[in-house]
């Protein structure tokens, strides 16, 4: 059994492993691991689909899991994607949150759902 990984150059390196171990980097094209994302993102929604809310109160010991497993699955491809398109996930991922910081300013964009474009300045 591999070593905890504690961050997402961890994964990545036991993802690369576990991918060149089954000679499968052949298949991982940054369209087909896209692709294979965006799947995973639809299965992880279908344990949500006809709840409520789907709040952790409603859901059972088994869809838990099921979802902490999709969610898995997602996090894997997304790194795996990043990893062949040289994209520093948490560098990105702060941008991102700035950007959009700049997009929804707290004091216009607080309550409300609307999207950046339709909120008024």
């Amino acid at each position: 059994m591999s070593a905890k990984i504690q961050n997402l150059q961890q994964l990545r390196d036991q993802l690369r492993a576990f991918v060149a171990e089954r000679d499968w980097q052949q298949f991982h094209t940054p369209k087909n691991l896209a692709s294979a994302l965006s799947v995973e993102a639809a299965e992880l929604l279908e344990p949500f689909q006809w709840l409520k809310t789907g709040e952790i109160e409603e859901l059972s010991a088994e869809t838990h899991t099921a979802i902490r497993y999709e969610m898995a699955d997602v996090l894997n491809y997304l790194v795996m994607l990043a990893d062949r398109l040289d994209v520093d996930l948490l560098a990105a991922a702060n941008e991102k949150i700035q950007l959009n910081a700049q997009k929804y300013p707290a004091q216009t964009a607080r309550g409300s759902a609307l999207k950046y474009t339709e909120l008024k300045k």
